[in-house]
């Protein structure tokens, strides 16, 4: 029976570019919802930025620009890297939208008419220096029950405790860093404790993992506490009806964007959305979070929806961090890989494939190891999958270029078909590194029926050319089978795949019969082997930001500096490169002369920001070749701990060209 399945992913922040974490999570929920096609059934997957709240604003600020601005270049950012790495959104929306708001209020609306709304007065942390409002993460201090330092103002990362900001041992702003005072102010409150019972009942009903069932005891066992859901200005949100200069807190409207973001697209598309959010709906909804956020999503949003009138979610699929070769995401370690980073120098699949193959059902934590990244996939997915199909492909070729009308061994391709429901199964449970094994294990079977048969040497005798098709047969047969339980994970592989095989590979049930006596297109390579080089580039040596003197290296001479044209340039022009996160173009003026420099410095400069500045630049580098053009100097800057770059600049007015000695 087909099912209805509504699937949604969490939103990234529209402050920062994607990183490998938020890759892992929408690659999991992509090849799951590429699965549920692939068995039939009417799945969508909708996902949207996080736009709203103070870190928001202060960006945009900082770098000059509306956040309206920032959200929308930011936006743009994220859907391209999503598309680099192949997810297959159905509809990626914004929380500042039409259709946010019209939920965010109607949910509101009805919740505050059910009673569940409460007000009362609130200590607040306040900035006197920074003249705000601090939100609970721009407060940061001692966890008041593990005693963890330097943890934020609303939960502890060390043992999961949520508490109120004023409830830190030695609180600091990080806005201004001096201890904020606490004022009384007026907020609005959900009644999250009303809901215990519904939520047991519905932690109950298989909507959770184990040991997301378990944390929630604990969260139960200590009592739930009413929801602080309203901010004060200077807030960027939506304003709450009725009650001016109050801001929706972000985490009240932000899973809402998951509502907001299906309406526009049953907008677009003329669906019925009531069939799949009324609470008796047959409808499944779907979603995929990190272990970080699971309070949000596994107690306050069910609570809100039912609270609504809304449906509960069928299940909230929970997974762990990423790490890389073993560390915490770290941009001092150089192991802060963006999702632009890795697309500059790899292709998406190995990726993907190399995911899948580390992610279970449960929330235990991922690790990248780069070196195992690259002998994976240079074994599995070169090695053996695409091996199968480079071999076989050539004797059918010689054969006359089409399939052989029967199977020399209809058993085995019996047994490979006739796993399709333990990796179906496998799938559905989240399993995917199980799956990937299994998987390999036939490829290697393939690959022995290959090997035992000798198709090469048969080869050679013109009266075995029938044996040999058929061999061949047997392997490029195989090869579909695979490639059909692979398509969630390698879809634009199984694409590629399917023109060469001259038929589509979107079903599981297509496998149930072979293809024979069939033309083949010719064979192009399907996938290549990844270079240990270009994979470590991924992230950058510790010994690299060494100083010289440390690493033992020479100190530089006052002959060797004295061999820099150091040149003030003013910036004529400047934009940002399409494909980094990293750089911004330059065109710089040397007072008579102008020259294209390419500088990574784009995290913590605009390009308008940049327009009419005075810099120091290396007149007489030797131009250097890049992907994204020729870069003629380069500008002069310092990084500092906070991982911000510092321009050298000169005094203004300074003419463009002057000499610096």
């Amino acid at each position: 029976m087909s099912r209805k399945i509504l699937v949604t992913s969490a939103l990234p922040y529209a402050n920062g570019p994607l990183h490998l974490g938020h890759i892992i999570e929408a690659v999991q929920t992509d090849i799951w919802v590429r699965f549920q096609r692939m068995q039939g059934h009417d799945c969508l997957y909708v996902c949207a930025e996080d736009t709203h709240g103070t870190p928001i604003m202060i960006k945009a600020q900082s770098e000059g620009i509306t956040p309206e601005e920032l959200i929308a270049r930011v936006a743009e950012e994220h859907r391209a890297a999503y598309q680099g790495f192949l997810i297959g959104h159905d509809q990626f929306h914004s929380t500042h939208t039409a259709e946010n708001r019209y939920f965010t209020d109607l949910m509101f609306g009805r919740l505050k008419e059910a009673g569940h709304i409460t007000t009362r007065s609130v200590r607040q942390a306040y900035d006197e220096k920074a003249g705000m409002f601090l939100p609970d993460r721009y407060v940061r201090g001692t966890c008041p029950r593990c005693k963890a330092v330097d943890q934020y103002g609303d939960s502890c990362e060390a043992c999961g405790a949520t508490y109120a900001p004023a409830d830190l041992i030695d609180p600091k702003s990080t806005v201004s860093g001096t201890t904020p005072v606490w004022r009384e102010s007026e907020h609005l409150f959900f009644s999250l404790g009303r809901f215990e019972e519904m939520l047991r009942e519905w932690v109950r009903s298989g909507s959770l993992q184990e040991s997301v069932r378990a944390k929630l005891d604990e969260w139960f066992s200590t009592g739930l506490q009413d929801w602080d859901i309203s901010r004060d200005a200077p807030y960027f949100g939506f304003e709450i009806p009725g009650h001016p200069g109050k801001y929706f807190y972000v985490w009240f409207d932000a899973p809402i964007g998951y509502l907001g973001s299906f309406k526009a697209l049953c907008e677009r598309r003329g669906l019925d959305m009531p069939s799949y959010l009324a609470p008796d709906s047959k409808a499944e909804l779907h979603h995929f979070i990190g272990k970080d956020i699971s309070y949000f999503h596994t107690l306050f949003w069910p609570a809100v929806l039912h609270g609504s009138g809304l449906r509960r979610p069928t299940a909230v699929h929970v997974h762990g961090f990423l790490t890389i070769n073993g560390q915490k995401m770290s941009k001092s370690r150089g192991t802060f890989i963006t999702a632009n980073r890795y697309l500059e120098l790899l292709p998406a699949e190995p990726l993907r494939y190399y995911f899948a193959a580390k992610l279970g059902p449960g929330v235990d934590d991922i690790d990248l190891s780069l070196e195992d990244l690259t002998a994976r996939v240079n074994s599995d997915i070169v090695g053996k999958l695409v091996n199968i199909a480079s071999r076989c492909a050539g004797f059918v070729a010689r054969g006359g270029g089409k399939l052989a009308d029967r199977l020399p061994d209809p058993a085995l391709y019996a047994e490979f078909t006739a796993a399709a429901p333990r990796i179906a199964a496998l799938y559905e449970q989240l399993d995917y590194a199980q799956a990937m094994r299994e998987i390999m294990l036939l490829a290697d079977r393939a690959n022995q029926y290959v090997d035992t048969h000798k198709p090469w040497a048969l080869a050679k005798d013109p009266s075995k050319a029938e044996e040999t098709l058929g061999i061949a047969t047997q392997g490029i047969n195989l090869f579909r089978v695979l490639m059909v339980y692979l398509a969630p994970v390698l879809p634009d592989m199984a694409c590629h795949a399917a023109g060469f095989l001259g038929a589509p590979l979107s079903r599981f049930s297509e496998v149930d019969s072979p293809l024979l006596g069939t033309p083949l297109a010719a064979y192009q390579p399907l996938a290549q082997r990844l270079d240990p080089k270009v994979v470590n580039q991924l992230v950058a040596s510790p010994a690299a930001t060494t100083t010289a003197a440390a690493s033992g290296e020479p100190h530089v001479t006052i002959d060797d500096f004295s061999k820099l044209d150091l040149r003030v340039a003013k910036v004529a022009a400047a934009e940002s490169v399409e494909g980094s996160d990293k750089l911004l173009k330059l065109t710089l003026d040397l007072g008579g002369e102008t020259r294209t420099v390419f500088s990574g410095i784009r995290k913590s400069y605009t390009p308008e920001s940049m327009i009419g500045r005075h810099v120091v630049m290396i007149a007489n580098l030797a131009p250097r070749k890049m992907r994204f053009g020729v870069s003629e100097g380069m500008v002069l800057c310092a990084s500092g701990e906070d991982d911000r770059v510092y321009l050298l600049s000169a005094d203004d007015g300074v003419a463009g060209g002057m000499k610096i000695s």
